[in-house]
């Protein structure tokens, strides 16, 4: 039985920023739809055709949020997720990693899943850690940025992406948990018998609260970018030195 922790995230719908709440807290979620976390997204698919491969077990997907994430968990069950866990928590902003597994680990437990497949990183705040964070405390052997795996007697092989091009394999005896990169699979999307399918899919809902987090923003904003022009005269030497300084010191490339 493998387990999907899933993620939704807010987009805007165009191409301008994302609103910021007035006090720079957090996005105003009044203004934006929501998506499933890409790398989530292929987290799902690997469970999906580790499952068809092996011809049986089951795949649980589970979010954390409040009502609305249940549009993405719909996804996730219309895709080919048996059922669904939804932990129910009115956030009003990011939860740090350390609570966020916390909340899952508690949720999970009872489950004794084989596998646990979460995303590498979210693609909002993208701390990173939450996956990696949940197999330790769920006791479980833990792998990350996976590129591959295959599962076979009662092990799962990683294939993960290390610097300069480099990769690694490395074999976990189950239970485990594998943080996945982007790319390693193609996400598929879901039919419209699954569309249908889904609506009659249990979707469990565990009530939570994630008390006082060990971490928190202090401040979202919308970088601001200016562009100066800067005319350098001089001899060609001078020119040089005065190029060499603003590479260095200003733009800070050398």
């Amino acid at each position: 039985m493998t387990g999907v922790q899933t993620c939704a995230l807010p987009i805007s719908g165009s191409e301008s920023p994302l609103p910021i709440q007035s006090d720079q807290k957090w996005v105003d979620e009044g203004a934006v739809a929501y998506v499933m976390n890409e790398s989530d997204n292929y987290a799902l698919e690997e469970a999906l055709q580790i499952k068809e491969a092996n011809g049986e077990g089951e795949v649980v997907a589970v979010s954390l949020g409040p009502i609305r994430i249940q549009k993405v968990i719909r996804e996730a069950l219309a895709k080919g997720a048996d059922r669904a866990i939804h932990i129910q928590m009115e956030t009003a902003g990011a939860v740090d990693p350390l609570t966020t597994a916390g909340l899952f680990a508690d949720a999970l437990k009872a489950e004794n899943f084989d596998l646990i497949f979460s995303g590498l990183q979210s693609d909002d705040v993208g701390m990173g850690q939450t996956g990696v964070i949940l197999g330790e405390m769920m006791g479980m052997a833990t792998a990350s940025l996976a590129m591959a795996t295959e599962v076979g007697d009662g092990k799962i092989k990683v294939k993960r992406e290390l610097e300069a091009g480099w990769f690694q394999w490395v074999s976990l005896s189950l239970p485990a948990s594998v943080t996945i990169q982007s790319g390693l699979n193609t996400p598929r999307y879901p039919s419209l018998k699954g569309i249908m399918g889904a609506k009659r899919k249990e979707i469990k809902v565990v009530e939570s609260n994630a008390g006082d987090g060990k971490q928190s923003l202090e401040k979202v904003y919308v970088p601001q970018s200016e562009k100066q022009t800067v005319m350098i005269e001089g001899t060609v030497d001078q020119m040089v030195e005065k190029l060499i300084d603003t590479f260095r010191n200003d733009i800070k490339v050398l």
